[in-house]
């Protein structure tokens, strides 16, 4: 099964963009996923192509019109009906490894690219749209978020990277970053590789690296390793709950 990634974009030329080389650009190429890219702008319906308009109750920019995006999306959606749409937006809710493994795991996506102000608020109940964000910050448009998105399910698609293993230990697939990693040489500007890396212990080599993916989710990210933490305590609780004698 292929990929099929749609963009719903004012921006088409941006596509694939970084998406045509490197492991992406190879699976592309090997069939492995494929691309579709819409102007937005193909479904207004004046001669002149509005696909926005100034904001309800007054303010600076302009807003995506909710009719044109309908259009667009049912236009997509005919095609992949059982894909999900998800609209790149600062007021979505923070894309997740986890999530993208979902999306990943199924046919493809329609991705909705806004511009200017943003998405008049009604396309999102109106069309079923999830709204999804890429970090706490503003670009001028949603087509770089989308690239993110799609490359981090792109990796995943079976027969896309090298080895079957690649992405199980990287960060966020078990709710911890991943640990640091050292190459040759040995010794470079007075700075070592950690001797346990060089013993060939391999027991040992996990245990170190298990311990600095945890230190270094608590120092630099707290909130996933509250998470972390929280749900290793409750999963203990839980199977020590499940070991109990339910007679006693």
């Amino acid at each position: 099964m292929t990929f099929l990634a749609t963009v719903l974009t004012l921006y088409p030329e941006m596509f694939p963009g970084p998406l045509g080389i490197s492991l992406a650009g190879r699976a592309r190429e090997e069939g492995k996923w494929a691309l579709d890219t819409v102007q937005i702008r193909d479904f207004a319906a004046d001669k002149h192509r509005t696909v926005d308009d100034t904001p309800a109750g007054g303010g600076a920019g302009m807003v995506l019109r909710a009719d044109v995006l309908a259009a667009a999306i049912d236009h997509a959606r005919a095609r992949q009906p059982d894909c999900p749409v998800l609209a790149m937006t600062p007021r979505g809710k923070p894309l997740s490894q986890a999530r993208v493994r979902e999306l990943a795991a199924g046919p493809g996506v329609i991705v909705l690219c806004g511009r200017f102000e943003g998405f008049d608020e009604r396309i999102f109940a109106g069309r079923d749209v999830e709204e999804v964000s890429v970090g706490d910050i503003v670009l001028s448009g949603g087509e770089v978020p989308a690239l993110m998105l799609l490359d981090a399910c792109i990796r995943l698609l079976p027969g896309v990277m090298g080895a079957a293993s690649s992405g199980t230990e990287e960060s966020f697939e078990q709710g911890l970053l991943e640990y640091p990693h050292f190459t040759r040489p040995a010794l470079w500007e007075g700075r070592t590789v950690p001797e346990v890396l060089r013993s060939g212990d391999h027991a040992k080599i996990a245990a170190w690296r298990k311990s600095q993916s945890e230190i270094d989710t608590r120092l630099r990210r707290p909130d996933l390793w509250e998470r972390h933490s929280g749900a290793r305590v409750q999963s203990a609780s839980g199977a020590r709950h499940e070991d109990e004698d339910p007679g006693q």
